[in-house]
């Protein structure tokens, strides 16, 4: 039992330290500002570290090595592949270089193609490592370039929200920010059932994406890429048909009810 204990607290630990409201800052000096709140190939190897002993051992239950081997299998793609997709957009500033400040399109293949540069390949790269990779790069043409970077993913929502559609959200953003840039939930939302998709697939939902909306985490420490999207069911009419039948039926008792006191 207290082994059980010592495992949970030491995975929860692990992943409060990685993935909580400015954890990125923790752990080692970022490429720039905006890699203060991106999570960093080192945490992410940690944490898979950790979700791959979870998911093999027994202090811990069925469910719990489930999501672990969920998780482990979601950080393991990241890591080989690295974050940027097809349409992602890239917010770039060089100082002093006008043609290379602007939102760029990752292109087919991974490609960013920069004015006067070429084509350069983000395959493999993370968010929290883009802002050094592009100064290495740019200064291959550039002498000693000054770059500032911002990465903006483009997500669904669909739902119980005033907006339903697609939205570019800046990856250090949390999914309530995104919910706010989509109008804010409907009146008839169901948030506690608010899940977090890839295709047919589910990321995130129940506890899991409780927790995780509580502990702050960003888009990008939920490792969401270009086309996930956000699904909010909302109460059905069925449901609220009911509810007003209901009302109704026991309308006329009430009446009688207070026919007979009177």
């Amino acid at each position: 039992m207290q082994a059980m204990k010592t495992s949970r607290a030491a995975l929860a630990a692990a992943t409060v330290l990685l993935f909580g409201a400015g954890a990125g800052a923790a752990q080692q000096p970022p490429d720039s500002a905006a890699a203060s709140v991106q999570v960093t190939r080192q945490q992410l190897e940690d944490l898979l570290r950790q979700l791959q002993e979870s998911s093999e051992s027994p202090a811990y239950s069925s469910s719990m090595r489930a999501r672990s081997r969920v998780e482990a299998t979601l950080l393991s793609t990241r890591l080989a592949q690295g974050d940027f997709q097809i349409g992602d957009r890239i917010s770039l500033t060089v100082d002093r270089e006008s043609t290379l400040t602007d939102t760029f399109t990752v292109a087919p293949g991974r490609l960013l193609n920069l004015p006067g540069i070429g084509s350069i390949p983000l395959a493999g790269v993370l968010r929290s490592e883009l802002n050094g990779y592009l100064t290495t790069q740019i200064g291959r043409f550039v002498r000693d370039p000054v770059v500032r970077t911002k990465s903006l993913i483009r997500v669904s929502v669909v739902g119980g929200v005033a907006r339903p559609g697609y939205y570019a959200a800046p990856t250090e953003a949390l999914v309530s920010d995104v919910l706010m840039q989509a109008g804010g939930p409907t009146g008839t939302a169901r948030l506690l059932e608010m899940r977090v998709l890839r295709g047919r697939e589910t990321l995130w939902d129940g506890d899991r994406l409780q927790q995780a909306i509580a502990e702050g985490r960003t888009l990008d420490a939920l490792s969401l890429q270009a086309g996930d999207r956000i699904e909010i069911p909302v109460q059905s009419n069925t449901a609220n048909y009911l509810y007003i039948l209901q009302i109704l039926v026991s309308l006329p008792l009430a009446i009688v009810g207070l026919v007979k006191i009177l």
